[in-house]
């Protein structure tokens, strides 16, 4: 079996967020399950330079006319974790600051810059030569089903697409002329196929000419058929409801390893769980100028935004603060919510608050606290639980996506704290609920050994990805 996975970013060679660990950790899992995956992305030099990997140069090479302009473009290659990674070069296109946009917003270009990608992708799919499915991610190459039924059709007939839609909210949408000047037809242009309120959608195109799609979670693919979290899909995604799965993602055991882990206060497993934990907790407390070690430490790292919950916040963060409890945050996004912690932590000595990216205080803050907390409105899957539940932190979250395939709650025999309703009452009781939880102090340690026990590794996803391959191969 030949896959070619396709994606706009790739850790460690480009990371904006989620996306770029999945296309770095699945494909390594799907390789480790005897698929024959290579991957593809925009050669962004700025980023992939400052990952350390060799890039050596190919002889394939792509010219495409868009818009009466010749676009040409060459392909690098580099290997990671034994796999084959082509990089796309143009640097008209590619070789910015950024890697979709600027603070003011998107490039205006996206349009040329994820078009030409697409091609790109059919170029070196024909090129490898018996590739069996294309695997695409998000809206960056969700042209590509159309392109191939266009353009392609006669010398990739045998190969299949697979469209992973990971946030549905992002969806790539461009005035119509885009079409045209992409070098297809308007013939598709109607609310069965790429229209979107009177303009091109590609991931509606993804959705449309796919062979299959799936998300990330089996919640997130039952909730984006609904109007609450479609975006504006639900219809068509209903409509393609017989070829759409829920897989869940994973994350790598590996690079999220407590016991080998030199970046913790003190390395932990199962047979020092709870010791190791309380140590590395006491190093927290202490880096962050916190005190009163006894107390439950809750951690959040995330984007500071409305869709993870953060509006919640504001009618309750005194009341939060005002409870038994110590808090760590780490994140940036909205300056409405990052003002809130700021002037929060600024009155209250027990919430340490950092703005901005750290990923070394984000392991820490894994590994070191008693309870994380999600209380996302909307989740395709989320891996900040699956990391914390890793490192034995308790997980409290809001029942929605990947959050409520993930976590179980503990008055239901399980091992989180989950909440339902999507409003500030309810977020504060299931924080007062893990207060009384940490306060159990036997029902809390079985807690901890029972999340540090679960395994949300890629191989389980990896081989539920297998069979959807074969599945789509066999019709």
């Amino acid at each position: 079996m030949r896959v070619l996975f396709g994606s706009s970013e790739i850790d460690p060679l480009a990371k904006t967020g989620g996306l770029a660990d999945v296309a770095s950790s699945l494909p390594k899992a799907l390789f480790a399950e005897g698929v024959k995956i290579s991957l593809v992305m925009p050669f962004y030099k700025k980023f992939v330079q400052k990952s350390g990997l060799k890039i050596t140069s190919t002889n394939f090479s792509i010219r495409v006319n868009i818009n009466n302009k010749e676009f040409s473009g060459k392909f690098f290659i580099t290997s990671l974790n034994g796999i084959n990674v082509y990089l796309l070069e143009n640097d008209d296109l590619y070789d910015r600051e950024n890697l979709y946009g600027t603070p003011e917003g998107d490039f205006p270009d996206n349009w040329l810059r994820f078009g030409f990608f697409s091609y790109g992708i059919l170029e070196l799919a024909t090129i490898l030569n018996g590739i069996d499915i294309i695997h695409l991610n998000d809206w960056q190459t969700a042209l590509v089903p159309l392109l191939k039924l266009r353009k392609y059709n006669n010398i990739l007939n045998n190969t299949k697409t697979l469209l992973s839609i990971h946030n549905l909210a992002y969806q790539g949408t461009f005035e119509k002329e885009v079409l045209e000047k992409l070098n297809l037809g308007y013939e598709d242009f109607h609310m069965e196929g790429v229209e979107y309120y009177g303009k091109v959608n590609f991931l509606k195109a993804g959705i449309v000419y796919a062979d299959f799609i799936n998300t990330v979670s089996p919640t997130y693919a039952e909730e984006i058929q609904t109007p609450e979290f479609g975006c504006g899909l639900e219809g068509i995604l209903r409509k393609r409801r017989n070829v759409l799965k829920g897989i869940l993602n994973g994350i790598d055991y590996e690079v999220w390893n407590p016991e080998k882990d030199g970046e913790l206060y003190k390395n932990f497993g199962k047979s020092n769980l709870i010791e190791g934990k309380e140590e590395n907790k006491i190093g927290l407390i202490n880096e962050a100028g916190l005190k009163h070690a006894e107390k439950p430490l809750f951690g959040i790292v995330s984007r500071l935004a409305e869709q993870k919950g953060f509006d919640l916040f504001p009618p309750i963060i005194k009341e939060i603060a005002q409870r038994n409890l110590n808090m760590v945050v780490l994140g940036s996004g909205d300056k409405i919510y990052q003002d809130m912690f700021y002037e929060i932590s600024r009155k209250f000595k027990n919430i340490f608050v950092k703005i901005g990216f750290d990923p070394l205080l984000a392991k820490k803050i894994y590994a070191s606290s008693d309870f994380f907390l999600m209380p996302s409105k909307y989740e395709p899957c989320g891996l900040g639980q699956l990391i914390s539940m890793r490192y034995g932190t308790i997980p409290v979250v809001r029942a929605t996506g990947g959050l409520k395939d993930t976590v179980k709650d503990v008055e239901e025999g399980g091992y989180g704290i989950v909440f339902q309703k999507y409003e500030p009452s309810e977020l504060l009781a299931a924080i007062d609920r893990a207060i009384l939880l940490y306060e159990d102090v036997e029902k809390f340690k079985n807690c901890v050994n029972t999340v540090f026990s679960l395994d949300y590794s890629w191989g389980n996803s990896a081989r539920e990805y297998k069979k959807l391959y074969e599945r789509i191969l066999n019709g």
